[in-house]
């Protein structure tokens, strides 16, 4: 496998050492091939919300496996699954499920393209919307880590037609927009990044994008393949109360299991195939299991105080770790939003993916081996954002805070 990895995000070249190689998953824990645990706050990237091999998704998954794994046809859970995605997120009145969060957004790429019959599009620095070839550039996550400035084999006519805005950056947004009168089929970005580590709207900043692509008849879409079910149950769009034309989703909507979707105002969706001229297919497309763990998943997280609980467990965390590092002498700022969070070791208030890379990544790979060493397991990249379960506790919280403490004061 190139890199030892099936993903770069994997691999453990900016952190220093090999990446752990696990063997098995329960709750908040993890434990690798030679049977260390450890703590876990990457969460499968996120969808293990309520907790790795939560029972109750395993035991509907059991029973969902004797009726068989793939269909290829239309079935009954498909109609379930889309239709607590249309009652929870504002913008979707119809919902196309995929297979990943980057086929999810290659296809609303396509579609944004055909409805306005605009080729352009507008994204932000640092955000990541997959490995399609007109989205990387200015890319996170493993782009970022990695420090690939855009990636090899990807020609200058895929990506003549996407134009970048630092994120939080309205001014930047609007002249583009000014420039390029009646080109720009839409503006896409991660409404709360998770590529870049974790970065906050600025007050206003979605709200200013939705009056602008508004004023210049474009489309809004927001790409919540992270956001979407986590920060609220009805995403960042709920969360903030800015509703997109089109939403990207995926993670949590599959309990763990490959699973992406995209979904939005019905005059557009309907310009899908086969109710429309754009195509796109995929025969594992709303394959049952993947919906069988992802209606159980959101069956959970409706439960009274799902919400609260990971707000309070996550806020607990990120204090208690800021704490430990002001304690000892580094400077250090970060937060959450429910149930994600992130942390830079920099004086400076991170609010565009300019700002996250003036923080000491060098240092974090120190933070990162020393945690990992004290059985505590974050994502190994300074460029990505953690993620809280509801299977954590406060003794894990607890365990967690000390370990930064005393990795930071060796540090």
């Amino acid at each position: 496998m190139p890199g030892g990895v099936n993903s770069p995000v994997r691999a453990f070249k900016s952190v220093g050492g090999q990446p752990i190689v696990f063997d098995h998953v329960k709750g908040a824990y993890i434990w690798d091939v030679d049977n260390n645990q450890y703590i876990d706050y990457v969460g499968t990237w996120g969808p293990a919300i309520c907790g790795h091999a939560h029972p109750e998704v395993l035991q509907a998954l059991s029973a969902a496996l004797e009726k068989g794994t793939s269909f290829g046809a239309p079935c009954y859970l498909e109609n379930v699954l889309a239709e607590m995605v249309i009652d929870a997120v504002p913008s979707i009145e119809m919902v196309r499920f995929v297979n990943s969060g980057t086929e999810a957004c290659m296809a609303v790429l396509r579609l944004m393209r055909a409805f306005t019959g605009r080729d352009k599009i507008i994204k932000f620095e640092g955000n990541y919307h997959g490995h399609a070839d007109m989205f990387l550039v200015k890319a996170g996550s493993g782009v970022a880590t990695l420090g690939l400035p855009d990636s090899p084999g990807v020609p200058k006519a895929a990506t003549q037609s996407t134009l970048t805005a630092p994120y939080n950056d309205l001014a930047a947004v609007k002249k583009l927009l000014e420039e390029n009168p009646g080109e720009i089929s839409g503006v896409i970005l991660e409404p709360v990044v998770g590529n870049s580590g974790f970065v906050t709207p600025d007050a206003g900043f979605l709200q200013g994008l939705r009056d602008l692509t508004r004023e210049h008849d474009t489309l809004l879409v927001f790409d919540e393949v992270m956001t979407g079910f986590r920060i609220a149950y009805g995403g960042a769009q709920e969360k903030f109360g800015v509703t997109p034309d089109l939403t990207t989703l995926g993670k949590i909507i599959g309990g763990g299991l490959p699973v992406g979707a995209y979904g939005g105002r019905r005059d557009i969706m309907e310009m899908i195939a086969p109710a429309g001229p754009v195509y796109q297919a995929g025969t594992l497309s709303g394959n049952p299991l993947a919906m069988t763990a992802g209606i159980k998943t959101l069956e959970i997280l409706q439960r009274p105080g799902a919400y609260e609980q990971l707000e309070t467990m996550t806020q607990k965390l990120i204090t208690g770790l800021l704490a430990a590092a002001h304690d000892t002498g580094h400077a250090a700022t970060g937060g959450n939003i429910s149930a994600m969070f992130g942390m830079f070791f920099t004086d400076k208030e991170v609010h565009s993916y300019d700002d996250a890379k003036e923080a000491d990544t060098e240092k974090f790979g120190c933070f990162h081996r020393g945690m990992l060493e004290a059985g505590i397991y974050l994502a190994p990249s300074q460029y990505e954002a953690g993620f809280m379960s509801l299977a954590h506790t406060d003794a894990d919280i607890e365990k967690t805070i000390a370990a930064a403490r005393q990795v930071l004061s060796e540090l």
